[in-house]
């Protein structure tokens, strides 16, 4: 696709823990590779990826075939970051919500995540998919699935466990994310993507996307 040759600007937001693996992930998605190198995040950052979606066309009953442009936004987990990167909760449109699999403490801190989430999102219940990162690590394991499960069950929001050695869940836990987003916007009237404050605007006056990386 050319620049700007898109339906929809879809903004989506990794949070969770530094080191749980976010940068990887994300990386793993955009790029279906697994880099060792990388280091923390600092601050915000992001990658892009250009998709297509087959949502519900204007009718309300046939197919359609939308092309999606995501920008998948790495926040650094560090506190002293925190004031920064909650700053770009209420521009996101859904959240992957991340802690790692060997590391319980990561999995404690996600209520404290939800509770970020809850105050600074576009609304009181956005789009969010539970991930545990570093599956491929089992002899380290430290969170058991059961504890995972009831967690997103208590929260309602679908819950995958990932690997970004293995590539394994990572695009269904995008993919998963981005249906329920797009569900959310064909609810909208008149087949308008809604701003994250929940006031529509037509897909053409939507910006174009920016360079694809970008370090704040």
């Amino acid at each position: 696709m050319a620049e700007g040759d898109y339906d929809y600007l879809i903004k989506l937001l990794a949070l969770g823990d530094s080191g749980v693996g976010k940068t990887t992930f994300l990386y793993r998605y955009t790029d279906n590779k697994f880099n060792r190198k990388f280091t923390t995040t600092v601050g915000i950052d992001f990658r892009e990826k250009r998709v297509t979606y087959t949502g519900t066309g204007a009718d309300g009953i046939s197919e359609r075939n939308f092309k999606v442009h995501l920008q998948l936004w790495d926040t650094a987990g560090q506190e002293r970051f925190r004031s920064l990167t909650t700053a770009f909760f209420r521009d996101a449109m859904g959240f992957l919500l991340m802690f790692d699999l060997t590391n319980q403490q990561s999995f404690l801190n996600v209520r404290n995540w939800m509770s970020q989430l809850q105050a600074n999102a576009y609304c009181d219940n956005p789009d969010i998919v539970l991930v545990g990162t570093k599956a491929d690590l089992q002899d380290l394991r430290d969170v058991h699935v059961r504890q995972a499960r009831d967690l997103a069950d208590r929260y309602g929001i679908p819950y995958f466990e990932t690997s970004s050695v293995s590539g394994v869940e990572v695009d269904k836990a995008v993919s998963t994310l981005l249906d329920l987003v797009m569900k959310r916007m064909e609810q909208s009237s008149d087949g308008h993507t809604p701003e994250p404050n929940g006031s529509p605007v037509a897909s053409h006056e939507i910006e174009a996307a920016p360079p694809r990386r970008c370090a704040c």
